[in-house]
């Protein structure tokens, strides 16, 4: 991967999630379905895209003719402060928005297959670089999308998530690939169908999610009567960008509701939302995230991050954060008075981890009570004249009762502050109890007590990634390497003289052999038909030819309409 300023900023446990453009395996056929849905997105999007669309083609690089290489699309995109990196089809959503707050666009390599040109479930290179690159060039529409990526990276997401996003990438690939078998497809389709039906209530990732969708992938931009395409999926999607104009498509005004609308990525859209402008996208998603456990805090913050069963990070009003698997926590009355998790724990603040204070120094989890102590006293705004005239004292042995009724009593060996704050009393031989449990016991060795009022937030993932350990592995199934059949190479040879022919006009070409082997081994390859009667009629050569292939994508057009209306729009692109 050629870094430039904004990769150089990436976190490394995103790293493992980047692979290389796999830029040589795209076959000739590849670059013609680029071509073609490029070719039709400039003609259409050029009156029902958002202003920006297409200036930001120019802007950020992209090719009409040819799929880009992301060595070229980041030597431009640097220019307006993003990058590009290509990934393996669906990701984790929360290593999505994670990228997308780095400023960092994730683009699938994979491009769709000649029969679903119109519209495909799965991410490639055409959703993404045709889609969402371009819009970026707007500044406010690029501060969106930041914010939108720092917001949803701290999303709390179920168990049931990520079974669903495995069933979605699972039946993305199988879709990708010409050679699955049906069965396989439908298969896939039933299970994600049942798991959609039994997700229970939606976790703050799944709502977050759903504004995406109607935003980022499928948002409009106007009014309900009057609007402009601004949406990624609709501006990469020939069929649904057309689709989305007529009256049976709802057209309904952008507002928190969306959050509560789920999407369906196998089908086009029924309703779509319209924003008045990008500013009103930034005043929802503020609405939104005022709700999560991120902003929300308290027992709602805690029991997220315990619902989680994941790594967390639970922030105190002191400004530490707790970082680990969190389970078992004491909540009373709406009121955390008892913080525990199991297995590795960090403790940090602002994002860096304490020395001594990692994994190795909690394996086995931790526990901490939250909340003032008796008489009102609230330890992390205390000084250290404060914490002396309380008893206080390192060195000393100190009994501390807490308002919850938590006990704890040890010698003192260490107070940590940071900012004027008390962050952590560290004791030797201290017990911990609550009511007749106890909590702590002197033999399980130093007792590192997190100093704070209150849970003032909570976020998924650890609070200092690098210093965790933690990483974005790569996805257990990969995307199929397409294993053509000799039949389809031929093809693709076919597609390859074609291609040769336009970039150099000077080569020898007969066209009526090509057409004539096109017609009788490959009679419904319509796009090969439309790209050589193109190259023909722009040379006003071979009038035979020209007639025979014309009066071919007639007979298709008549038995189908969908071929009908993809080569009506290819013979458009030829006046």
């Amino acid at each position: 991967m050629e870094l430039n300023e904004v990769l150089e900023k990436l976190p490394r446990h995103l790293l493992g999630l980047v692979i290389d453009q796999p830029y040589h395996s795209y076959t000739a056929q590849d670059h013609a379905v680029w071509r073609y849905v490029m070719r039709q997105n400039v003609r259409f999007l050029s009156r029902h895209a958002h202003g920006s669309y297409t200036e930001g083609l120019r802007k950020t690089g992209i090719s009409i003719d040819t799929i880009p290489h992301m060595y070229g699309m980041n030597r431009i995109l640097k220019e307006i402060g993003w990058a590009a990196v290509a990934v393996d089809g669906f990701i984790p959503p929360a290593a999505f928005m994670e990228f997308q707050a780095y400023n960092v666009l994730v683009i699938a390599a994979d491009i769709r297959p000649s029969d679903q040109i119109a519209y495909t479930p799965a991410p490639d290179i055409i959703h993404e670089a045709a889609g969402h690159a371009p819009i970026i060039a707007d500044p406010e529409y690029a501060a969106y999308l930041r914010f939108f990526g720092e917001i949803g990276a701290k999303a709390f997401s179920s168990a049931r998530d990520y079974e669903l996003y495995e069933a979605i990438r699972h039946l993305s690939i199988l879709k990708a690939d010409p050679y699955t078998p049906a069965r396989k497809i439908e298969q896939a389709e039933a299970r994600l169908a049942l798991l959609e039906q039994n997700m229970g209530e939606p976790s703050e990732m799944a709502l977050i999610r759903n504004l995406h969708w109607w935003t980022v992938e499928y948002g409009l931009i106007g009014d309900t009567e009057n609007f402009k395409i601004y949406g990624a999926g609709l501006l990469s999607s020939i069929g649904e960008s057309m689709n989305c104009l007529k009256p049976r498509v709802k057209k309904l005004p952008y507002s928190i509701d969306a959050a509560g609308i789920s999407f369906d990525i196998t089908t086009q859209q029924p309703q779509l939302f319209v924003t008045p402008d990008f500013n009103h996208l930034n005043t929802v998603l503020n609405q939104f995230a005022d709700g999560m456990a991120l902003r929300r805090g308290g027992a709602y913050a805690l029991t997220k991050a315990e619902a989680s069963g994941n790594t967390a990070t639970v922030e105190l009003s002191s400004g530490l954060q707790i970082s680990g698997t969190f389970s078992g926590s004491v909540i009373r009355d709406n009121e955390v008075i008892y913080l525990k998790t199991t297995g590795p724990t960090s403790l940090c603040h602002q994002n860096k981890e304490f020395e001594g204070q990692g994994k190795a120094s909690h394996p086995h989890g931790f526990g901490s009570p939250a909340g003032r102590l008796a008489g009102g006293l609230k330890p992390e705004t205390m000084d250290e004249g404060a914490l002396a005239d309380a008893g206080i004292i390192p060195g000393k042995r100190v009994s501390l009762t807490f308002e919850s009724g938590v006990k704890a009593e040890g010698m003192l060996e260490y107070i940590i502050r940071r900012n004027g704050r008390t962050l952590i009393l560290g004791f030797s031989g201290c017990t911990v109890t609550l009511g007749q449990e106890t909590l702590f016991r002197p033999e399980w060795g130093m007792y590192d007590m997190a100093v704070g009022e209150s849970v003032t937030s909570a976020w998924p993932g650890p609070a200092d990634p690098e210093a965790f350990g933690y990483l974005f592995e790569a996805p257990a199934e990969r995307t199929h390497k397409i294993e053509h059949t000799p039949e389809a190479l031929a093809l693709h040879r076919l597609y390859q003289q074609v291609r040769d022919k336009r970039e150099n006009k000077a080569l020898t070409f007969d066209a009526a052999a090509l057409a004539g082997e096109l017609l009788n081994r490959y009679p419904g390859e319509w796009l090969l038909m439309t790209e050589l009667l193109e190259l023909l009629s722009e040379t006003a050569s071979e009038p035979e030819v020209q007639l025979q292939l014309r009066h071919h994508l007639r007979t298709l057009a008549d038995k189908d309409e969908e071929l009908a209306r993809l080569t009506g729009d290819a013979a458009l692109l030829m006046q």
